[in-house]
């Protein structure tokens, strides 16, 4: 095991990788504390039956360089859980208190929602041992999942982004993969602002509809338990389906590497807005480049979540949170965009050297450049 950890190290980190494994109770994680030299880790605790250490490892350095570009006094962090997110609620309590346990002394990482968790698991936490965001409102949180914190920031770099392509907002055929937490509210959003919904995937399927989607009725769907398949004003179709229909707006939010070298042909849209982390291949954004199809990197376009949190975390209002998520998306989009276009580079590259401006100028104040 000591080989695949060492693999992960480079100039920012990690600080700390652990594997909590406790038989008793059929506890299996990991955790990885990435680069902490702008203040202590945010990072969600992901919940599902493949995930790794690998994968925490670049979550991890994804939420890094999410909080820097954000200007956040947080490093990145991420945790995961391996077991059914859908199993029975009291055996999914047991697991996550017993998380919260082996974590309890790791106090440069604080644990927020992720795929698989939500604001109820965030509480048994707060339970344990305290240090978690992403609370439900009744003790003190703003619930960013329920709320939709990364949706909202989502609608913000739509603003941006659509300056930049040949098309306008409204009217925009959009297209999620996820309709998940992040999917259903940046639906949510985009609609408000004229957009027209016309696919979307769950882990059952696809829904597609060239002449839109209800929004609120998929919502209401998924909010009781069903699948965007249960819609029944559509074509429903094989979950993959959805990488290729024809859209002007494609929005990832669901897993990792999702579009890749071996697929991302097939994408048929003008604008991608990552409400996923890390959800496209380092070779396929170079093809989307290529193909002249305008990707705002995951780490820029779903601030949202952590912004919010950061917010909670300083007991600030969810009136002044959202403000901020607003306003800080739509200033990181523009610069990037714009560095991009006026460089002739990948927004990724430009969002990169973006946030590595802050954390080495953060680093460089540590006594220890890492840590």
């Amino acid at each position: 095991m000591a080989e695949d950890i060492f693999r992960f190290s480079d100039e920012l980190g990690p600080t700390k990788i652990l594997h909590i494994h406790a038989p008793s109770v059929g506890l299996k994680g990991a955790l990885v504390v990435d680069n902490v030299a702008m203040g202590p880790s945010i990072g969600g605790l992901r919940m599902a039956t493949d995930v790794s250490t690998g994968e925490c490892f670049r979550l991890a350095r994804a939420m890094t360089m999410k909080n820097a570009a954000a200007g956040l006094p947080h490093g990145g962090g991420k945790s995961v859980l391996y077991g059914d997110p859908n199993m029975p609620k009291k055996n999914k309590e047991t697991l996550i208190r017993a998380m919260a346990c082996a974590l309890r002394d790791v106090s440069e990482y604080i644990l927020a929602p992720d795929m698989g968790t939500d604001e109820e698991c965030m509480a048994w936490i707060k339970d344990e041992i305290g240090r978690v965001v992403g609370l439900p409102r009744e003790i003190g949180g703003i619930p960013l999942d329920e709320l939709g914190a990364t949706g909202w920031g989502i609608s913000h770099v739509a603003d941006v982004a659509v300056k930049e392509c040949d098309f306008e907002l409204p009217g925009a055929r959009v297209v999620i993969q996820g309709f998940g937490a992040v999917g259903k509210h940046s639906a949510r959003f985009l609609a408000e602002k004229g957009t027209v919904l016309v696919g979307a995937c769950d882990s059952r399927g696809t829904i597609y509809n060239p002449k839109g989607l209800d929004v609120d009725a998929l919502i209401e769907l998924k909010n009781a338990g069903k699948s965007v398949t249960d819609y029944d004003d559509g074509e429903v179709m094989d979950r993959d389906a959805i990488v290729g229909l024809e859209c002007d707006i494609w929005i990832p939010a669901a897993r990792p590497d999702v579009i890749h070298e071996g697929n991302v042909d097939l994408l048929k849209a003008r604008l991608i807005i990552s409400g996923a982390n890390i959800p496209i291949t380092e070779g396929a954004e170079k093809r989307l480049h290529e193909k002249g199809i305008l990707n705002v990197p995951d780490f820029i376009a779903n601030s949202g979540g952590v912004i919010c949190a950061a917010m909670e975390y300083k007991k600030v209002p969810r009136s002044i949170a959202f403000k901020a998520i607003g306003e800080k998306v739509t200033e990181n989009t523009e610069l990037v965009l714009n560095e991009s276009r006026e460089k002739g580079i990948l927004p990724r590259e430009a969002a990169v050297n973006f946030a590595m401006g802050r954390l080495r100028k953060a680093m460089d104040s540590k006594r220890w450049s890492v840590f």
